[in-house]
């Protein structure tokens, strides 16, 4: 080694506490997600609802692929939780990542049954205003004001969903029908 350089232990030890705080920042989830209510989310039949039209109810977003196998293990839990709260005001959008074409998209769907809403993200809107999503099957839990507040990857814990949906749930009035899929033939 050149003698030169030669790095003193302080020295090494900043740098690896500077190399360990980029990647935390890259890495683990961040409060950054500002939701706005005007976003548009583009269903799989190409009509558009904003997240606004949500509002008062709580809303589970997920993104997933149809080549991620964790999130077609997940899809009976989701439908299920689906089944079981979406008649007391709770909202599912399945939203696909930019990289899943349209087409593996509707047919996945169309063949699986799945009975809630499943979004489009062709251009990778909808993933960025999720602070990028960087890992799927990722789930963001939208409060009936439109916050966030509970977010998951991996697998879905269902059970901490139901928990942190529940107090939402009782507060729930009608609203908007957020439309189901109807494949474009």
């Amino acid at each position: 080694m050149n003698p030169r350089w030669r790095a003193s232990p302080l020295v090494v030890f900043v740098i690896a506490v500077a190399l360990a705080a980029v990647a935390a920042l890259l890495l683990l989830p961040t409060d950054r997600v500002t939701l706005t209510p005007d976003l548009h989310l583009t269903l799989l039949d190409g009509r558009r609802i904003t997240l606004g039209e949500l509002r008062g109810r709580p809303v589970l977003v997920t993104f997933w692929a149809t080549s991620c196998a964790p999130c077609v293990e997940e899809l009976p839990d989701l439908i299920k939780l689906y089944g079981e709260l979406h008649p007391r005001g709770f909202e599912l959008i399945a939203v696909a990542m930019p990289y899943d074409p349209p087409i593996h998209v509707q047919s996945f769907v169309h063949t699986r049954q799945v009975p809630y809403t499943v979004a489009l993200d062709v251009e990778g809107t909808v993933m960025r205003t999720f602070d990028g999503v960087r890992v799927i099957p990722a789930a963001f839990l939208i409060d009936p004001d439109g916050r966030i507040v509970d977010r998951q990857t991996g697998k879905l814990d269902v059970e901490r969903t139901r928990r942190i949906s529940a107090p939402y749930l009782s507060e729930v009035t009608s609203g908007l029908q957020v439309p189901t899929n109807t494949p474009v033939l």
